[in-house]
């Protein structure tokens, strides 16, 4: 079994999850590794609970795709 954690921003669609979700499988399966054999943890956090450079992501602008 494959499990696969993402720790990513919150506000991303259901359909960003979703496509996230498939090309992270369909990766994994190129490998070798069956399809229903793959788990993934979506995990979203809030930009006030995440840092860079010692700065709060919620207290500057993160450009758009960044």
């Amino acid at each position: 079994m494959t499990v696969v954690t993402v720790e990513m921003w919150e506000n991303f669609s259901i359909e960003q999850k979703r496509q996230l979700a498939k090309d992270i499988t369909d990766a994994f399966v190129k490998l070798g590794v069956a399809a229903g054999n793959v788990n993934i943890i979506l995990r979203e956090n809030p930009k006030s609970c995440w840092a860079v450079s010692g700065k709060l992501c919620s207290d500057f602008r993160i450009p758009q795709g960044a």
